[in-house]
């Protein structure tokens, strides 16, 4: 059986969107959230690789389940994650999550509604920031905000990258329900710019993304480590940020990721703004 390892992308923590286990936090916590970052970008390769099978990526997939449940060691992210999860004492559902996302994504490549979409973000996004928060001994009182922020990342994400979900891997996140009101189609998505009707689904998207956030934004005071705090400030800044931008700007033909000096700009801005706070 091909291994996880032959599906990898070659991408990294450094070329995500959003930080990942960056400088801000306390040294003693980037490892064990690295590991999950590892466990998860592992998995994602395998769900989003266009030449594997589905049975292939869901073998694999579940490889990794069998692993991070400790009934297997065929999977070396897996094996890595269990072993920091064992010396925290924190409970693998998180990582079992995930990977309930990636093998609906190896069968799942359209989503009928916005509630249908939240719903994979409950287990593709919210899991990762709850684990953030376990690593750290958070309150699981912060979970709710926590989850509108996760699930705003996903869906900017999501929605910057429709063109190329389309094109490449066949995969629309964009609900139906909205495209169809709109008068709009998938195969819009092809398009070198987006059509009216759909720069209005885009528009709606990022609307209801604002609802997300304006949930997450009591999140940053929610958290007892100032660290974590600064950081997910910064998240909550730069996701605002793009959501604004998608209001305006057209994922198809127009750039809304931000350059390196617009992020250090809004970065520390909002971490600023939180240190004071506190």
């Amino acid at each position: 059986m091909t291994a996880a390892a032959e599906l990898a992308s070659g991408k990294g923590h450094g070329d995500e969107n959003f930080p990942v286990a960056s400088f801000i936090l306390k040294p003693q916590y980037r490892a064990p959230i690295m590991a999950f970052y590892r466990f998860a970008r592992a998995a994602d390769d395998v769900a989003d690789n266009a030449a594997a099978s589905a049975d292939e990526k869901l073998a694999l997939l579940g490889a990794m389940r069998a692993t991070l449940s400790g009934t297997s060691d065929a999977n070396a992210e897996a094996r890595a994650l269990r072993a920091v999860l064992n010396d925290r004492r924190l409970s693998p559902q998180h990582g079992l999550d995930l990977l309930t996302a990636f093998e609906r994504d190896c069968t799942v490549n359209r989503y009928a509604s916005w509630d249908a979409l939240i719903d994979y973000c409950r287990v593709s996004a919210m899991p990762v920031g709850r684990y953030v928060l376990d690593v750290h001994g958070e309150s699981r009182d912060t979970w709710p905000a926590s989850d509108a922020l996760c699930a705003a990342l996903q869906v900017i994400n999501h929605t910057q990258d429709c063109g190329k979900d389309y094109t490449g891997i066949d995969r629309v996140y964009i609900p139906m329900d909205l495209l169809d009101a709109a008068g709009a189609s998938t195969d819009d998505l092809a398009a070198k710019a987006a059509s009216p009707a759909l720069r209005s689904v885009i528009v709606d998207m990022a609307r209801r993304t604002q609802g997300l956030l304006a949930a997450s934004s009591v999140f940053a005071a929610q958290i007892h480590d100032r660290r974590l705090a600064v950081e997910v400030a910064v998240i909550q800044r730069l996701a605002e940020s793009l959501t604004k931008r998608l209001l305006t700007r057209d994922p198809l033909s127009e750039r809304v990721h931000h350059n390196a000096l617009e992020t250090l700009i809004l970065a520390g801005t909002a971490g600023l703004a939180r240190m004071i706070a506190r």
